[in-house]
């Protein structure tokens, strides 16, 4: 048991404790190796590159993962499990896109006003951001093929309910069910992502695992439009039903688990409830074969893995990291500019251009195909500007190794390039907004529309990428965090979007939200100026043994 000085601990100490967890642990983690050669420092006096050959030394070989490389898999293998790992985060997205353009049908169905309606958005919101809280957690300890099948369970569940139910509660309700299957998937996919690349590719390789969610404001409001006009909005959630099951059957016979608690780089068996086909038949052929498996590998990680009822506390404490809070902060004021627009097209555009289902969701091409566009672009963008950095300092850049970034300015390799898309987007949402008011041609808010969707989903797309980057251990939580922030904004910002239309106009709704985002943008200049020092301040308390351990405070 700790001592009674360990458990009154302050709530910076525990603040510091829950985001330090892979510092500070006391025994081995050898499922996390640091692989610190990535950025091998041409100047001596900080030469990153201390790890010794494994080769030296045939008994730490034995149970510790090749420091050569951070994961077994191929660039192929990688793109493979990342764009799967996407395509199961995609019903996130697609759940809420796919709703837009029957929210009028749905109003009139059920003899409720368009603010009721717009009610369900909001509750499918906030739980959007409250669930991974929960599952980010587990996938950490437990693994991510149990987490990613727990949450298509319960959205295939809420699927059946919403494609039988007639009644406004039972929409509610299950919405609410519906999105917390299905929003868990988005911290997944991101800490599939950062288990097997490293930070050199991380800003591309993040990209491609939101590329596929991207697609839902495209797609989904046009899927949804035609299933409404043709076959009644109930049939929007029959097909989300055919869809998640043809997605979920695969996944769980062929998806890899990828959590480095549980099989470091991916070359040790995993336990059998993490197990898919592909293990299974791996591990016959290396016991015909004779091939050795590495079984006490995989029972001495297992021995540090404590796995409990998921705490969501811990996420929140994520937020009052400074490092951490302030960029959070941030990505939530963009994402609340990005909810509301796509909120307040239906009725706006509706009512403008005399739109019917099927015609507003053809509107959302342009927001979708924005979005893609700076999921590829943005992506190749960072990795090119985190690679400037190393060449200015000297730093030999090297794709195949995973970074140390203590003595590196991410920070600045991060949002240098998201303050022009910032800016830029802002300029597009308050040029929407008065090209709405003067009832202009069609063409206008449609181009708008596009710069929107790029330059918003670029710019929360690059803070989320610096935000796995100070975490490194924790990506499923930190995704969470985020997710969390975002979610909740953004559910506030869509219910008050109609009212605040209907006070003081189209125009001057959307001029707020674009001068939230630019009078805000400090926040990003403070960042880059002080987030080193904080992480060297939090690095300096890990060292002089002024936190507790993990172990120490979960006794």
């Amino acid at each position: 048991m700790a001592d009674s000085s360990k458990n009154n601990l302050t709530m910076d100490s525990v603040l510091e404790m829950e985001t330090n967890k892979e510092e500070i642990a006391t025994h081995p983690e050898p499922e996390l190796p640091t692989h610190t050669s990535s950025v091998a420092l041409k100047n001596e006096s900080i030469d990153l590159d201390t790890e010794t050959d494994p080769d030296t030394n045939e008994a730490a070989a034995a149970t510790t993962p090749d420091p050569s490389q951070w994961s077994i898999w191929s660039n192929k293998e990688k793109k493979i499990i990342i764009f799967a790992a996407s395509f199961g985060s995609l019903f996130s997205s697609l759940s809420g896109q796919i709703y837009f353009p029957a929210l009028n049908t749905i109003a009139k169905d059920l003899n409720v006003s368009n603010n009721l309606v717009t009610l369900s958005i909001t509750t499918y919101l906030i739980f959007q951001g409250i669930a991974p809280t929960f599952t980010a957690q587990l996938s950490d300890t437990a693994g991510r093929r149990p987490s990613y099948m727990i949450c298509f369970v319960l959205y295939i569940a809420a699927n059946v309910g919403l494609a039988l139910q007639n009644n406004y509660a039972a929409l509610l309700i299950l919405r609410c069910l519906q999105s917390a299957g299905s929003s868990g998937t988005v911290a997944l996919a991101s800490a599939v992502a950062a288990d097997i690349v490293t930070t050199a590719e991380l800003g591309s390789y993040i990209s491609f695992a939101a590329a596929v969610p991207m697609l839902a404001p495209s797609i989904g409001p046009i899927i949804g439009g035609v299933i409404a006009t043709f076959a009644g909005w109930h049939w929007i959630f029959w097909f989300l039903l055919i869809l998640s099951l043809l997605v979920a059957i695969p996944f769980a016979i062929f998806f890899p688990e990828t959590c480095r608690k549980i099989v470091a780089d991916g070359s040790i068996p995993p336990p059998a409830w993490n197990k898919c086909y592909l293990n299974i038949r791996e591990e016959r052929k290396a016991l015909l074969k004779g091939t050795p498996i590495k079984y006490a590998e995989r029972d001495e990680l297992a021995q540090t893995r404590h796995i409990r009822f998921p705490n969501p506390f811990t996420t929140i404490l994520l937020l009052l990291q400074k490092e951490c809070g302030f960029a959070l902060l941030y990505s939530a004021f963009l994402s609340c500019t990005y909810y509301a627009t796509m909120s307040l097209i239906p009725s706006q555009f509706g009512s403008i251009y005399k739109f019917n289902d099927l015609q507003v969701s053809l509107c959302y091409i342009p927001f979708g195909i924005g979005s893609m566009t700076a999921a590829f672009n943005r992506g190749r963008m960072i990795d090119t500007n985190f690679r400037r950095h190393c060449q200015r300092l000297g730093i030999t850049y090297d794709r195949k190794y995973q970074a140390d970034l203590a003595d590196f300015p991410i920070e600045r390799a991060r949002l240098e390039v998201a303050i022009p898309t910032v800016f830029l987007g802002s300029a597009f949402v308050i040029g929407l907004g008065w090209m709405l008011q003067a009832h202009v041609n069609l063409a206008g808010p449609l181009i708008f529309i596009f710069g929107i969707g790029f330059c918003l989903s670029a710019s929360i797309n690059t803070v989320q990428v610096l935000m796995i980057d100070l975490y490194p251990g924790k990506t499923a939580t930190v995704t969470a965090s985020n997710n969390l922030v975002r979610c909740l904004l953004g559910a506030g910002a869509t219910a008050s979007v109609v009212p605040i239309i209907d006070g003081i106009g189209i125009g001057w709704c959307l001029t707020l939200f674009g001068l939230v985002n630019l009078v805000t943008t400090p926040l990003l200049w403070y960042i880059m100026k002080e987030g080193p020092g904080w992480r060297a301040e939090r690095r300096k308390k890990v060292s002089e043994g002024a936190l507790p351990t993990a172990r120490d405070v979960t006794k």
